[in-house]
């Protein structure tokens, strides 16, 4: 008895120690970082609006990676873009790249930067808390270029939380508070720094779904401590959280092209989901039904074939805003910055995306530049290398909506009323981060001067004012 007795306390005992020691070797995200809660790091929390995309403040984000991390930036960025941050030779903003004219009739984008940058894994302090390995890569095209080649530190940046999971499993399903990417625009081109916010926010005020946005501070350390790199926009991604809050799932094809829709060219219509499924008939469908023969010889069931796989009445009032607030850079000018969502109606719906170069007279929010053509109100010089605005223009039915809509944003959204406090709230919100007790320097800013911020918002409010006599000229 007692040699049984033995061995089950010797059993007993393995056990415990097994258990122990799985116990101590299993990684969970509180012990390996005292600042995680459910609410702040974990997957299992809502995306958390109030707090990362206020309204009525600028929140404050603090970024932390290595001098070796900054070097492999550079590196990486001298081989995509073929030049050395800070060695010139870019184009200036809002002009014509080097290599050829953007836009045009159908042109399509012009890819400055061969492929999508490298991530590195920073730590991000935000909201009295931190959050470890970080991915972290420059974003852009254009502006991107254009910012490096300036040797400006005021990079267009993204967030993802859990880029580096693999490596680092204590990071599984990191989150901030319940938002998994993140996009950073340093307002290139936009001397008001308020474009891609307000944009965002007059889309969803003319009722069409967009991006939500807030300003935040942003401190980065390349290595050599902190450094103050101004205000940026945040931007809310929209495979990420956008959809899914504002059309109520996400489970459609949710696609980021970079198509002219002359025809359709697999490789033009990135999938942001639904990556492992190679289904793409919805937009197949849709740009064989927008090129139809039937849109000359049978108008009427052109339109009902192209509204059986298109949400073409979000995609006029989409057209309405856009032609009247002019916006340089998306579909008209460039093949990029909009996405398509087959929403649950089964229809591809149009969201548009990038405001920075918008709600201006002259490419580049305000500096000279050539190369770029923002669509007119009556869109007459738009060619057949731009099918959804030219066919749109041609049709009397989708015309004569489309010229209702301008209208009705014009006189119930695009007011100067309306507008002129939007841009004083906002201005006023950011102008002691920008030209206040903390200001803006080179090279942390892309602003030449703090003069061309205290100016930017009157040239704001007379584009409006100059845009509400277009509008009245156009509908009479």
């Amino acid at each position: 008895m007692k040699s049984i007795h033995s061995a089950l306390v010797i059993t007993a005992l393995l056990w415990t120690a097994t258990a122990c020691k799985d116990k101590t070797t299993e990684i969970v995200p509180e012990e390996a970082n005292s600042d995680w809660t459910t609410e702040s790091h974990s997957n299992d929390a809502v995306p958390n609006y109030d707090i990362v995309f206020p309204q009525n403040q600028v929140n404050t984000l603090e970024i932390i990676m290595t001098a070796a991390d900054w070097a492999a930036i550079k590196a990486d960025m001298q081989t995509k873009s073929g030049t050395a941050f800070g060695a010139g030779g870019g184009m200036a903003p809002g002009g014509t790249p080097p290599g050829g004219v953007p836009g045009g009739n159908g042109a399509g984008g012009l890819d400055l930067i061969s492929g999508d940058p490298i991530y590195v894994a920073t730590t991000l302090k935000f909201n009295g808390k931190a959050w470890k390995n970080v991915g972290l890569r420059l974003k852009g095209n254009s502006s991107l270029s254009s910012i490096w080649r300036a040797g400006i530190y005021k990079l267009p940046f993204r967030l993802k939380m859990d880029e580096y999971e693999d490596k680092y499993p204590e990071i599984n399903d990191q989150r901030l508070y319940g938002f998994k990417e993140l996009s950073m625009s340093p307002a290139f081109s936009d001397n008001s720094l308020i474009r891609e916010k307000a944009v965002a926010d007059i889309f969803r005020m003319g009722g069409v779904a967009a991006a939500r946005t807030a300003f935040y501070k942003v401190y980065i350390n390349f290595g050599d401590g902190l450094k103050y790199c101004g205000v940026y926009t945040m931007v809310e991604i929209i495979d990420d959280t956008m959809v899914k809050d504002q059309f109520g799932n996400k489970k459609g094809n949710i696609y980021k092209p970079e198509s002219t829709f002359q025809t359709f060219v697999q490789s033009q219509f990135e999938k942001k989901n639904n990556e492992t499924a190679a289904d793409y008939t919805d937009v197949q469908a849709f740009v064989a039904a927008l090129n139809s023969a039937d849109r000359t010889s049978n108008a009427a069931q052109w339109r009902a074939n192209l509204e059986k796989t298109f949400n073409m009445d979000n995609y006029l009032k989409f057209l309405a805003i856009n032609n009247t607030i002019v916006n340089w850079d998306t579909y008209g000018a460039m093949a990029h910055n909009y996405y398509l969502y087959n929403s649950p109606t089964n229809k591809l719906t149009w969201i548009p995306w990038d405001h920075n170069m918008s709600m201006t007279n002259t490419a580049g929010g305000g500096n000279a530049g050539g190369g770029r053509a923002a669509v007119s109100l009556a869109m007459t010089e738009v060619g057949a290398g731009w099918p959804l605005i030219r066919y749109v223009a041609a049709d009397p039915v989708y015309y004569a909506k489309y010229k209702q809509y301008v209208k009705t944003f014009t006189d119930e959204v695009f007011t100067t009323a309306k507008m002129n406090e939007l841009f004083d709230r906002y201005t006023n919100l950011i102008t002691p981060y920008v030209n206040g007790a903390e200001k803006e320097v080179a090279p942390y800013t892309n602003l030449a001067n703090t003069a061309a911020f205290t100016s930017a918002l009157s040239a704001l409010k007379q584009h409006v004012v100059t845009r509400n006599q277009a509008v009245s000229a156009f509908v009479k």
